[in-house]
C-alpha cells in the first residue's frame, strides 16, 4: 500500500468511527433523590423513583433506559451513590443543598414543590408555653429538627433572622417529631422546628395547647433539583427540564408526582438561593 492509500484508507476508517460515534447512545443518567430523616427506604421508593424517571425520560424524548432514579433516606448513603459520574442529578431538601453545595459543586436549575405546598416554604420554632420569649431564652435547650444533621442550616438560613442562638443550645438531627413535642409540652427545656407539614399537624395534637409558636422563618425554598458537577451536557439537560417541567401535563406524569408527593417542578427562586446561602455561611455549625 503506498503513502496515498494508506492516507485514504485512514480517512475512511476515522469517518467510520465518526458515524458510529454519532449513531451511539448517550450513556444513562442517575437522578439521586436524597431526604434524610423522611419516610421510606431505597428499596420501597424504588417503584415510585422507577415511574418518575419514566415520565421524565419520556417528556425529554429520551428512551427509558437513559434516566434512572433512585432514592436515599440517609445523607450518607446518598452521598456515597453521588460519587458515581452517572449520577448526575440531585433532589434533595434545601439544608442538605446548602450542606454540600460547594462539595458537590451543584448548579440548581428547579424546585420541587410538595402536594398542598407551594417553592417556598417558611420554618416553625415550637418550644413549651411560655418558656421562650426570644434567642437567649433557648440557653441549654435540646433543638430537635428533621432538619437538625445541618446545624448551620437551622442557625443561619431559618432562624438567623430571628436572632443568635445561645452556644448552649444543642441542635439534634431527629424525625421523631411527636415525641419531641410531648416532652415540650411535658415542660422539658426542648425545642422543635417543624417544617410546614409537620407545622400544619401541631393543632391536632392532644397537648397542644402546653405548646408555643415562638418564630417562623422567612419562606424558604424546600427542595431543589440540581447538576451534580456539571455531568449534564448542555443539551441533554434542556430536555431533562423540560421532562420535569411538563410532568403534570400527562396523566402517566402526574401519577410519578404523586407517588412522590410532589405537586409540580418549577425554575429555581435564584435569588432566594443566593439569600438562604449567605444566611448560612455566615453561621457556625
Amino acid at each position: 500500500m503506498n503513502g496515498r492509500t494508506a492516507v485514504i484508507a485512514t480517512l475512511i476508517a476515522l469517518g467510520a468511527l465518526a458515524s458510529i460515534a454519532a449513531f451511539a447512545p448517550e450513556p444513562p443518567v442517575t437522578l439521586v433523590v436524597c431526604a434524610p430523616g423522611y419516610p421510606g427506604s431505597t428499596a420501597e421508593a424504588q417503584p415510585a423513583m422507577d415511574a418518575l424517571a419514566a415520565a421524565v425520560g419520556a417528556g425529554a424524548g429520551w428512551k427509558r433506559a437513559q434516566l434512572k432514579a433512585i432514592y436515599f433516606e440517609t445523607e450518607q448513603t446518598g452521598l456515597d451513590r453521588l460519587a458515581a459520574s452517572d449520577a448526575a442529578l440531585l433532589l434533595a431538601p434545601l439544608p442538605l443543598w446548602l450542606k454540600h453545595r460547594g462539595g458537590l459543586a451543584l448548579q440548581p436549575h428547579l424546585q420541587a414543590v410538595e402536594e398542598g405546598g407551594e417553592a417556598a416554604e417558611a420554618w416553625t420554632l415550637v418550644a413549651p408555653s411560655g418558656a421562650v420569649t426570644g434567642p437567649a431564652g433557648l440557653a441549654g435547650f435540646e433543638l430537635t429538627s428533621i432538619a437538625g444533621y445541618s446545624p448551620r442550616f437551622i442557625r443561619g438560613t431559618v432562624l438567623g433572622g430571628w436572632g443568635e442562638l445561645p452556644p448552649t443550645v444543642t441542635i439534634a438531627f431527629s424525625n421523631a417529631v411527636v415525641s419531641g413535642l410531648r416532652r415540650a409540652s411535658a415542660g422539658g427545656k426542648v425545642a422543635v422546628l417543624l417544617d410546614r407539614a409537620q407545622a400544619a399537624a401541631l393543632p391536632t395534637l392532644p397537648f397542644a395547647a402546653r405548646l408555643q409558636v415562638v418564630t417562623r422563618s422567612m419562606p424558604l425554598p424546600v427542595s431543589v433539583l440540581s447538576v451534580v458537577r456539571g455531568r449534564l451536557p448542555a443539551a441533554r439537560l434542556a430536555s431533562l427540564l423540560k421532562g420535569f417541567t411538563t410532568l403534570t401535563g400527562a396523566p402517566a406524569g402526574r401519577d410519578a408526582l404523586a407517588g412522590v408527593r410532589l405537586a409540580r417542578f418549577v425554575p429555581a427562586d435564584q435569588a432566594a438561593l443566593v439569600r438562604a446561602r449567605d444566611l448560612f455561611a455566615r453561621a457556625k455549625d
